[in-house]
C-alpha cells in the first residue's frame, strides 16, 4: 500500500543548483598543517578541555568533556600535538571568538584503540551515554545533541521515527552523495535508532530530486530485510525543515510550543544516523563530516573533512574564480558569509558556496513595504512576516512576540519573494537577539535582586540570633546572681528559671535585687561586738546590784560573756 504524503502551507522553489557537485565521488580532504578545533560546536553546554599545552593526542581522543546532559563530547581529529588552548574566531555570524584546541599533526595518524560496541547486550541509558561521549549530534544543521533526542517521552508512545534525507536547501549535496555512497551504514544506523526509541514505523523522507539517493536507500533497506519505508517527498523548499518533514510524512503539526515527541515523532539526518553507526560499530567518535565545496568554483565535489580544518586550506580543493569575494556557510537561504577565510570546518558546516557578485548579484535597494501579503503566502510556519517586519522596525518587541516571532525558522522564503527587496530575516534576527538580551539583562536585574534581599534577610537574622544569644546569656547570669544572693541570706534558693524564658529572667533579677538590698540593710545595722572580760561582768553586776538597792532604775539584762577570738582572728 503507498503512503500518503501531505502537504504543507508556503514554501517556494528557488533554483537548486545542485547538479554542478554530484558529478564526482566523496573524496577525502588531505591532512592540513594545523587544526583549530572549537570546544562548543553543538547546542547546550561547553565542553571542558581534559588536555593542555605540549600534550601528546592520538587521533580519537578525548580533548573536550561533555559539560551536562545537553551537551556532547569533542575529540582530536587526528594525532600530533597540543600548541595552545584559547579564544579563536569560528564560523558564526555574530564574528565572535571562542576556546579552541590548537592541534599540530604529526602526519602519522595513529588512532586511538578502537572496539565495536555490542549495543543489544547494554541498557539504552548506557548507549545514549556512548553516543554523548562520541560527540554524536546533529548534522542537519542544528547540532543538538543526539544521545537526547534518542530519550523516548514517558508520557507518550512514540508512533513515527522521520529520517530526512531531503535536503531541500539550494547548492547542498553532502546528504545527497551519503545516502548514494554509504546506504548501508546509514541503514544500521537507523537501525539503532529504531532499538532505542521503539517506534511503531521508520518513515525516510528524500526529495524526488534525488533519484539515485532513493534507489540507493530502498536498496539497502531491502537488503538489511528492515520494514522501513523509503519515501519520495515534493520538491518544495523548505521541504527539509523538521517539522514540514514530519507534517509532509504524517499529517501530524507540530505546535509551536510543543516539541514533535509531544506528537509521538522524533526526526533525524541521514548524515546523524551514520556517525551514530561508525561510533558503535567501529569505535569512531565525530571526528569529520561531509562538506559540499561548490559555488564560484571550478571543480565543485563533496569532501570528508577532518574537523577543525581551516577554511582558507580547504576551499583551494574546489578552485575558487580569481572573482570571489567571500564564502557562504550553509546553503544560500539560510546561510552566511564567513567573517574570516581561516575559520575552521566544525560539525554544522555541511556546505561551502563560494561568493561572488555574479553567481550571487547584490539585492537592490530596499523599498517600503507595500503589504502584498507575498511574504505570508510563502512563509512555511504560516505567519504574517509584513507585521511583524513593521514591529520590528518599529522596535516594539512587545508586539512582535504577539505575532509568533519566535515560530520563524529564519527559512528565508518571505525574503525571496518580497518584491520590494526587503531583507525580512535579517530584522526578525534583529528582534529575536534583541529581546534575548532584554531577557538576560532582566533575569541579571532580578538575580541582583533576590540577592540583595537574601543579604538584607541574612543580616536581620544575624542580628535576631544575636540578640537571642545575648539574652540568654543575660538571663543566664542574673539566674545565677539570684541564686548567689538567695544563699548569702540564708533564704531557700528558687529554682532558676529557663534560659529561653524572659519573664523568669526578669522575676529572677528582681528578687535577687531585693534579696541583695535586704542584705545590706542587716548589714547596716549597728552591732556591738566589744568584748567583756569575766571580771568585768562580775563588776557591773555589782554595780546594778547597788542601782536597784538604792532604788534608782529596775536592772538591766546582764550580757552574756562574748566568744572568745580564735587565734586567727575568726570565731571559734
Amino acid at each position: 500500500m503507498l503512503q500518503k504524503l501531505f502537504k504543507f502551507k508556503g514554501g517556494v522553489k528557488p533554483a537548486y543548483n545542485k547538479h554542478q557537485s554530484v558529478g564526482a565521488p566523496i573524496a577525502r580532504a588531505p591532512l592540513p598543517g594545523r587544526l583549530v578545533i572549537p570546544l562548543h560546536q553543538s547546542i547546550g553546554g561547553t565542553p571542558r578541555p581534559v588536555v593542555a599545552v605540549g600534550d601528546k593526542v592520538l587521533k580519537g581522543q578525548l580533548i573536550g568533556a561533555a559539560d551536562g546532559w545537553i551537551s556532547a563530547a569533542v575529540h582530536a581529529s587526528t594525532s600530533g600535538t597540543v600548541t595552545d588552548i584559547g579564544p579563536y574566531l569560528v564560523p558564526h555570524p555574530s564574528g565572535l571568538s571562542i576556546d579552541c584546541v590548537v592541534i599540530e599533526p604529526d602526519g602519522e595518524e595513529r588512532w586511538i584503540e578502537r572496539q565495536p560496541l555490542d549495543y543489544r547486550s547494554m541498557a539504552p541509558e548506557a548507549v545514549r551515554t556512548y553516543l554523548q561521549q562520541s560527540g554524536v549530534v546533529g548534522l542537519g544543521g542544528a547540532v543538538f545533541p543526539s544521545h537526547a533526542k534518542l530519550t523516548p517521552s514517558r508520557d507518550v508512545a512514540m508512533e513515527e521515527l522521520v529520517i530526512n534525507g531531503a535536503e531541500c536547501e539550494p547548492w547542498i549535496t553532502c546528504d545527497d552523495l551519503i545516502m548514494r555512497e554509504r546506504a548501508a551504514e546509514i541503514v544500521s544506523g537507523i537501525g539503532l535508532f529504531r532499538d532505542l526509541l521503539q517506534p511503531k514505523r521508520v518513515l525516510i523522507g528524500i526529495e524526488d530530486n534525488k533519484p539515485e539517493a532513493v534507489a540507493a536507500m530502498k536498496a539497502a533497506v531491502q537488503a538489511a530485510g528492515e520494514p522501513f519505508e523509503v519515501l519520495a517527498v515534493p520538491t518544495l523548499y523548505p521541504a527539509g525543515g523538521a517539522k514540514q518533514l514530519i507534517r509532509v510524512l504524517t499529517g501530524k503539526e507540530i505546535p509551536a510550543a510543543k516539541r514533535s515527541t509531544d506528537l509521538g515523532v522524533q526526526c533525524f539526518n541521514v548524515a546523524t544516523a551514520w556517525t551514530a553507526w561508525r561510533a558503535v560499530a567501529h569505535g569512531e567518535p565525530v571526528i569529520s563530516r561531509i562538506v559540499t565545496l561548490t559555488g564560484n568554483a571550478g571543480k565543485p565535489r563533496n569532501w570528508e573533512v577532518l574537523i577543525g580544518t581551516p577554511m582558507d586550506q580547504l576551499l583551494p580543493l574546489a578552485e575558487p574564480a580569481p572573482d570571489t569575494d567571500g564564502v557562504i556557510m550553509g546553503g544560500p537561504m539560510m546561510g552566511f558569509l564567513i567573517p574570516a577565510p581561516d575559520v575552521p570546518v566544525i560539525k554544522a558546516t555541511n556546505c561551502l558556496i563560494a561568493h561572488s557578485p555574479t553567481l550571487f548579484p547584490p539585492k537592490p535597494t530596499e523599498m517600503p513595504c507595500i503589504r502584498c501579503g507575498e511574504c505570508a503566502r510563502a512563509c512555511p510556519q504560516e505567519l504574517q512576516p509584513f507585521e511583524l517586519y513593521w514591529w520590528s522596525r518599529a522596535r516594539n518587541f512587545g508586539k512582535t512576540q504577539e505575532y509568533s516571532l519566535f515560530d520563524c525558522i529564519e527559512c528565508g522564503c518571505c525574503s525571496y519573494v518580497c518584491p520590494a527587496h526587503i531583507p525580512l530575516v535579517q530584522y526578525f534576527r534583529f528582534s529575536k537577539s534583541e529581546i534575548w538580551a532584554r531577557e538576560k539583562d532582566k533575569k541579571m536585574a532580578e538575580g541582583a535582586k533576590d540577592r540583595f534581599e537574601f543579604k538584607q534577610y541574612r543580616e536581620e537574622r544575624e542580628k535576631a540570633e544575636k540578640a537571642e544569644k545575648l539574652a540568654k546569656a543575660a538571663a543566664a547570669q542574673a539566674a545565677k546572681k539570684a541564686a548567689e544572693a538567695a544563699a548569702a541570706a540564708g533564704s531557700e534558693a528558687s529554682p532558676a528559671p529557663p534560659a529561653d524564658d524572659p519573664e523568669a529572667a526578669k522575676k529572677a533579677a528582681i528578687a535577687a535585687a531585693m534579696a541583695r538590698a535586704k542584705a545590706q540593710r542587716a548589714a547596716a545595722q549597728p552591732r556591738n561586738t566589744d568584748s567583756v572580760s569575766p571580771e568585768q561582768a562580775e563588776e557591773i553586776a555589782a554595780i546594778d546590784a547597788r542601782r536597784q538597792q538604792a532604788g534608782l532604775e529596775p536592772p538591766a539584762p546582764s550580757p552574756e560573756p562574748a566568744p572568745a577570738a580564735a587565734p586567727d582572728g575568726k570565731e571559734a
